[in-house]
């Protein structure tokens, strides 16, 4: 490979690479808002205690850490697409594919969370959390969408 291919190849994807490092830097945000929920704000337990007004602390605490505990998973799962996707850039490979799949994935999913309901809840998630956490990284999301898509992207 001539330098001039290997220049081409590194700055092919930098617009798609930007944008990753952008939702990677939010998605730490969106791992620590539930834990931070958790230890400051109280909401998740609040959402519980309405949801099941019956239940004594232990219960409410055990509900409260399920849903604080499984939305850091779904942030940790949601770096590592994002971490996937600079890795793809950086070396040219399948970055549309990898970028549309992980973004469908990612928004889908988040979507659910924002939007779920069970048993006694309207919504799992405390409405204001689960359309935070589908709106952080929503716009890096597109922008990357945009720039793996858009322009000429010579072969």
């Amino acid at each position: 490979m001539t330098l001039a291919e290997t220049v081409q190849t590194t700055r092919r994807w930098d617009n798609v690479r930007k944008a990753a490092q952008i939702g990677a830097g939010l998605q730490a945000v969106c791992i620590a808002l539930p834990l931070l929920d958790l230890w400051v704000f109280g909401s998740v337990e609040r959402h519980v205690q309405r949801a099941y007004p019956e239940w004594g602390p232990d219960e409410v605490a055990l509900d409260r850490n399920a849903i604080v505990i499984y939305l850091a998973i779904v942030g940790v799962l949601g770096l590592a697409a994002w971490l996937g996707t600079i890795w793809a850039a950086k070396r040219d490979w399948r970055v549309r594919g990898t970028v549309t799949t992980l973004f469908v994935a990612g928004m889908g999913l988040l979507g659910i969370n924002a939007g779920l309901g069970g048993d006694a809840y309207d919504q799992i998630v405390p409405p204001w959390l689960g359309l935070t956490l589908l709106v952080i990284p929503a716009l890096p999301g597109v922008t990357a969408l945009v720039a793996a898509w858009a322009g000429r992207h010579q072969r």
